[in-house]
C-alpha cells in the first residue's frame, strides 16, 4: 500500500473524453468483469491468510495465481516466476505474457502486489489482485497490437522488494534497458470501505521523481480517466503518484499510472482488512474501468470473436 497525500489535484471527472472514442467492443468486454468472480476471489484470497512475503501462505498464494491462469488457458511457457532475494525475505514474482500482433516486443505491464502483513489483505491488495486476474481471464484470446505483461509482485509491504528487483534486473540489466516497456498500470488499495459512497476512483499521475517521464504519465493517467468515463459508472480524480509498484520502472524513466481508493480505508495493515470491510461492488465497477483501459493501451482488437459471450451481472 502507498503512502498517499490528502490533497485533491483535479476535480471529478467533468472532462471531455471527445480524445478517444468510444468502441462496443470494449464496453463489452468491460461487462464481462463478473461480480461473482470478484467476490469468489476475494474470499478465496482470504482463506491464504496473511500472506507475509517470504512464508508458506506467501508462496501458498503464488500457487494459487498460478492454478488461476492455468485454469484461463495460460499455458506454462506463458507463466514465469520470478525469484528474489532482498536481506531477510525471498519470495517470487510472478509474470504472466500475453503477446501482441503488431508489436509483440513493447508490452503494457498490469500489476500490483499480491503480499499483505497483519491482516489477510482484502483491500491491500486482493482487491488489485482479484481485478488483474479478471482482466487476464477476459482479455486472453483477444487480440492485442501491444504484448501485455500481468504481474503479481510480492515484497511491497516490505519496500517495493519485488518489483524493485523486476526493475532493477529484468526490465533493466544495469543502464540497459532490456524490456521496451509502453506504460505501467498498477492497482493498490482499490476495496473501498463498505457502508461509503464509494463512486469515483483516484488515477495516479507521476508529479515526481524524474522529470522526463512526468508528461507522459499526465498523458496516459488522462487516458485512464477517460476509459472510466466511457466503460465504467465510475468517477475519477487526479492522485500524485506515491509508493507503490509502479516507483521502481518510474525511477528508470518509465511511464506510470494506476488506480487507487478514493475515500482511503484505515483498515489496511491490520487485522480489520477483511472482506466484511470492504465493498466488492465498487472493486468490480474498478475491474470494468481496468479492463476498458487495459484493451485501450494494449489496443484490444474492435471486433468481438465468436467465442466472447457477454456476462450480465
Amino acid at each position: 500500500m502507498k503512502k498517499i497525500s490528502t490533497f485533491l489535484l483535479a476535480s471529478l471527472a467533468i472532462y471531455s473524453v471527445e480524445a478517444q472514442s468510444f468502441i462496443q467492443a470494449y464496453q463489452d468486454r468491460a461487462n464481462m468483469v463478473s461480480q461473482t468472480n470478484i467476490t469468489t476471489s476475494l474470499q478465496d484470497f482470504a482463506l491464504l491468510g496473511v500472506k507475509k512475503t517470504g512464508t508458506t501462505a506467501n508462496n501458498n498464494a503464488l500457487e494459487w495465481l498460478k492454478t488461476k491462469y492455468l485454469s484461463y488457458g495460460y499455458t506454462v511457457s506463458q507463466i514465469a516466476e520470478d525469484p528474489f532475494t532482498s536481506g531477510s525475505y525471498t519470495s517470487k514474482n510472478l509474470v504472466i505474457t500475453k503477446t501482441g500482433t503488431v508489436y509483440p516486443n513493447k508490452y503494457v505491464i498490469i500489476c500490483g502486489h499480491f503480499d499483505s502483513i497483519t491482516g489477510l489483505g482484502i483491500n491491500d491488495n486482493g482487491s488489485g489482485t482479484s481485478i488483474i486476474l479478471e482482466a487476464a481471464r477476459i482479455l486472453k484470446d483477444v487480440p492485442t497490437e501491444y504484448s501485455i505483461k500481468f504481474i503479481h509482485f510480492s515484497g511491497e509491504e516490505q519496500g517495493l522488494l519485488g518489483s524493485t528487483h523486476y526493475a532493477n534486473t529484468v526490465a533493466y540489466q544495469g543502464s540497459n534497458r532490456v524490456l521496451d516497456i509502453k506504460l505501467v498500470f498498477n492497482l493498490d488499495q482499490v476495496g473501498g470501505i463498505m457502508g461509503n459512497n464509494n463512486n469515483t476512483v483516484y488515477c495516479d499521475e507521476d508529479q515526481g521523481g524524474l522529470s522526463t517521464n512526468n508528461a507522459a504519465s499526465t498523458a496516459v493517467t488522462q487516458e485512464l480517466r477517460n476509459c472510466t468515463a466511457l466503460y465504467s459508472p465510475l468517477l475519477t480524480a487526479v492522485d500524485p503518484a506515491e509508493d507503490t509498484d509502479y516507483i521502481p520502472f518510474e525511477q528508470k524513466g518509465e511511464v506510470i499510472t494506476g488506480f487507487f481508493e478514493r475515500i482511503r480505508s484505515s483498515y489496511p495493515h491490520t487485522v480489520n482488512d477483511t472482506f466484511a470491510n470492504t465493498d466488492p461492488v465498487y472493486i468490480y465497477n474498478i475491474g470494468k474501468a481496468s479492463v476498458g483501459a487495459l484493451q485501450h493501451f494494449a489496443v484490444a482488437t474492435g471486433t468481438l470473436g465468436t467465442y466472447e459471450t457477454v456476462v450480465k451481472n
